[in-house]
């Protein structure tokens, strides 16, 4: 059986794009991070921000509202658009972006480990558009030096 032209032998094989296009610099960032080398604590444009931090960066920019108001506020906007896509619908914010969902057809898949054939299922995935004032404003520094 052949994989997008490569014989397949039974056994697993290492990603042809990793090997090519990133080569060791995806495992040197790794130990990197593990040691500590971009620093603790320290805020870097790109990091992930979770939910709670969402809540509290909003607790700090209203100081009239309670952090369990915030938190009932955050919830109740992210329970209405979960409910409008799982109703097949779309959920468009003017300025920031489109939730939608996009239909995935039912494939076979591989198990990464061992190599075996899985099928797996249709399913409907969530899908974000953003929208041109956020395209904008992310690009806002492109060309400058950084």
């Amino acid at each position: 059986m052949e994989i997008r032209g490569v014989p397949h032998f039974g056994a697993p094989r290492k990603s042809f794009l990793r090997l090519t296009k990133f080569g060791d610099s995806v495992r040197r960032n790794r130990l990197r991070v593990a040691l500590g080398e971009f620093g603790a604590g320290i805020s870097y444009a790109g990091t992930t921000m979770i939910r709670s931090e969402l809540v509290q960066q909003l607790c700090t920019d209203f100081p009239d509202l309670t952090q369990r108001e915030v938190e009932g506020v955050v919830s109740a906007i992210f329970d209405s658009i979960t409910d409008q896509l799982a109703k097949g619908g779309r959920v468009e914010l003017r300025g920031f972006g489109a939730f939608s969902t996009r239909q995935r057809d039912a494939r076979v898949g591989r198990n990464p480990r061992t190599g075996e054939a899985v099928s797996v299922n249709a399913k409907r995935v969530p899908y974000f558009k953003p929208g041109k004032e956020m395209r904008e404003r992310l690009n806002l520094h492109e060309g400058a030096d950084l």
